[in-house]
């Protein structure tokens, strides 16, 4: 399936049960915590990918340059984030995206998310634009299995679709990939351009003109998360860390897993919070 085709009919993408109940609770209060309210919007991809998008195309002085959960939250008032809520489609664990565990795909999402906002603190980067990237990095791959379920399912008998090398196989099987799909996304989300660049170039950083540094980033904190949702141990990790990334970031692979703030070591836990 062409990219054009991918993107040509709009999906709806699956939002956390959880993170609804908890939003809807907490915007029922007569007085809602805001923080409590950007601690849960910052759980799920979808929630936030359409947060980000409502923020971005209303006309307003900061159209196109909202970046982050904090700064959107702020733009809507209360009856727009509870009619925004309500209308959330709730994901389960299977049916809701074929071929997509979303248990697993929600914890890696946030697992980037937090290892990526860590990371680009030690490079002194937006860490509130390293989240919002981890976070939504990965929305292309839940369209592509939308979109085009069979090819999907079949390429999954090969690769996984959070391996390490799904996006390798899709370029190679189809001329693009998820990162594509995000970026094309966030770009008629009308998300700020560093962000666009980050989903884009994440999979390769350096194999266009212009280098981002959050693509690097990112692509530092997907292999981790990637890493750990494989079970990948000490050897494979050392044999998988993208080195020239590392270099680039003047990171080496202790510098990242000691920076992880995430406990890889402890069980995988889909109720995991920001």
């Amino acid at each position: 399936m062409d990219l054009n085709d991918v993107l040509q009919t709009e999906c709806t993408l699956p939002s956390l049960p959880r993170a609804v109940a908890l939003l809807t609770t907490e915007l029922a209060r007569p007085e809602p915590s805001l923080r409590r309210i950007n601690q849960f919007f910052l759980t799920d991809p979808a929630l936030a990918a359409r947060l980000l998008r409502e923020a971005n195309v209303r006309s307003h002085p900061l159209s196109g340059t909202v970046g982050s959960v904090p700064e959107a939250i702020v733009l809507l008032d209360l009856p727009q984030l509870r009619a925004f809520v309500a209308q959330a489609f709730l994901g389960t664990t299977s049916g809701s995206v074929p071929g997509i565990n979303l248990q697993h795909f929600w914890r890696y999402s946030r697992n980037t998310a937090r290892l990526a906002r860590s990371l680009a603190g030690i490079v002194h980067r937006n860490q509130t634009l390293a989240y919002s990237a981890g976070l939504l990095h990965g929305l292309g791959e839940l369209v592509l299995h939308l979109r085009n379920p069979a090819q999907s399912h079949e390429l999954s008998r090969t690769v996984a679709p959070l391996d390490l090398r799904r996006a390798r196989h899709e370029n190679r099987v189809w001329g693009y990939s998820y990162a594509a799909v995000s970026a094309r996304l966030a770009r008629q989300w009308r998300l700020p351009a560093v962000l666009v660049d980050a989903l884009r170039y994440h999979c390769a950083p350096f194999d266009e003109e212009v280098y981002e540094p959050l693509a690097a980033i990112l692509h530092l904190a997907a292999w981790r998360a990637r890493a750990r949702e494989g079970g990948l141990g000490e050897r494979e990790l050392a044999a998988t860390f993208p080195g020239e990334v590392g270099v680039v970031l003047d990171m080496d692979i202790d510098t990242v897993l000691q920076q992880d703030p995430i406990d890889w070591k402890a069980q995988p836990n889909a109720d995991d919070m920001v």
